[in-house]
């Protein structure tokens, strides 16, 4: 953080890129500031003053939504980093077909709000905290709101246009912005191109009464942002939406060339018009979100439908061959523990090791599980006929698996009510010794 001006300044700068002023605490005495340092401390700090809540208005939005998909998606680690289609669907998330077929306009503007895991919203929201305070603090609030909303539906629309059906393979330049698969789109990234496209055009437009720290920040200090990313969409064009970037950018440098900014020492005159078009925008994002409420549990049309469905039946099928498994080595530890039979400890070590991966959670309960088992079986204990009661273990060591082994079956159900029904089915954990 500039101690002169307040901007954030990165690791390892010597100077403000925005007042020009030294990030180092030396000894040695400081050059006097020239008459242009001076103005561009003036202009700075008159910016860097203004409030900006909308930033972080956006910004708790996202996470909140964010929270809620992730509830929908079962709270698992593996969901966290990709949600599932038919959340991201349900969610509001732009797929041509559903535009296309059952009119659901409302999708050009809710996958800006949507994000397909914490990986995608956390790169997001960074860019949204360093990017939309500048917008928002020389625009003002009212204008930053319609920025935000106009820019990114025109990042979707522009996805929507770039969706072609063609059997034929797309040339390099052709692959970098059209698609030939029709797939979930979804994220802020339309907005934040559109934001960067009103700072590059901002700093060209004033650069005559700009001074010149602000010069080098904006403008075509923007330049070197928007060939990186323009070059990372083109390496990943299989992942990232370019149409929905480049329309999100071309729209925010138009609306910048048109609308003007708050000059430091000006008044914040917000006009009438400002005031309605941003409760417009603010309005069109609760109804389209309030239609993604109306329509969150609709049947999945044609080829979605079957493709959720095929997933959701894998899901059941990995999630039962797991469930018989960890009820198979239950049973085996209780008879172990009750009845001193170790014969199928070593037949359910092996049946966990060969159940499919579901989540982190439930690959914990399985391991913590297979060391049950191992203790069952330690050769302390004397073998003993298959129905007799009394076990060779010491009491000791008898009390203390019984307790490790109460204590993980209670999380496994609990795992099986939160998780697990997520899975295709619930099913109850074999009764623990003292509960027989």
């Amino acid at each position: 953080m500039c101690r002169s001006c307040g901007a954030i300044v990165g690791g390892g700068q010597g100077q403000c890129a925005v007042c020009g002023a030294s990030t180092t605490s030396t000894g040695s005495p400081q050059r006097p500031r020239t008459a242009v340092d001076r103005e561009t401390m003036r202009f700075a700090r008159a910016v860097l003053n203004r409030p900006y809540k909308f930033t972080i208005i956006l910004l708790i939005a996202n996470f909140f939504i964010f929270l809620l998909m992730w509830q929908s998606s079962g709270m698992t680690t593996q969901t966290l980093w990709l949600f599932p289609a038919p959340v991201l669907l349900a969610y509001g998330a732009k797929v041509n077909s559903l535009l296309n077929e059952q009119h659901q306009w409302w999708r050009f503007v809710t996958p800006m709000f949507v994000h397909v895991g914490l990986l995608h919203l956390l790169i997001n929201m960074y860019s949204l905290w360093i990017i939309g305070p500048y917008v928002e603090k020389l625009y003002g609030s009212a204008k930053f709101v319609v920025f935000w909303i106009v820019t990114g539906t025109a990042g979707v629309v522009a996805s929507y246009l770039t969706v072609v059906n063609s059997d034929r393979s797309l040339g390099p330049l052709a692959r970098f912005l059209f698609k030939t698969q029709d797939s979930a789109s979804a994220g802020a990234s339309g907005a934040l191109f559109g934001l960067v496209g009103v700072l590059f055009v901002f700093g060209i437009k004033f650069r005559h009464e700009l001074p010149e720290g602000f010069k080098r920040a904006f403008g075509t200090g923007m330049l070197p942002v928007i060939l990186i990313n323009l070059f990372i969409g083109y390496m990943a064009h299989g992942f990232i939406d370019n149409a929905a970037h480049l329309g999100g950018l071309i729209s925010g440098a138009a609306l910048a060339i048109v609308v003007g900014y708050r000059r430091p020492g000006e008044r914040a005159s917000l006009t009438i018009l400002w005031q309605v078009l941003q409760i417009a925008s603010i309005g069109v994002v609760a109804v389209s979100f309030f239609k993604v409420v109306q329509h969150f549990k609709d049947p999945l049309p044609g080829s979605l439908a079957t493709e959720a469905t095929q997933l959701s039946n894998d899901r059941s099928a990995d999630f039962l061959t797991y469930a018989e498994a960890m009820n198979a080595a239950q049973e085996a530890i209780i008879s172990a523990m009750q009845d001193n039979d170790t014969n199928n400890l070593n037949r359910a070590v092996k049946a966990l090791d060969s159940v499919p991966h579901l989540d982190q959670e439930a690959d914990e309960l399985k391991e913590r599980l297979k060391v049950l088992l191992l203790k069952a079986k330690r050769p302390n204990a004397v073998a003993a006929p298959s129905r007799q009661r009394a076990s060779n273990k010491p009491p000791q060591e008898q009390d203390e698996l019984t307790k490790e082994f109460v204590s993980w079956r209670k999380e496994y159900n609990q795992w099986l009510k939160t998780v697990g029904k997520n899975y295709g089915g619930l099913i109850e954990a074999t009764p623990a010794p003292s509960e027989k």
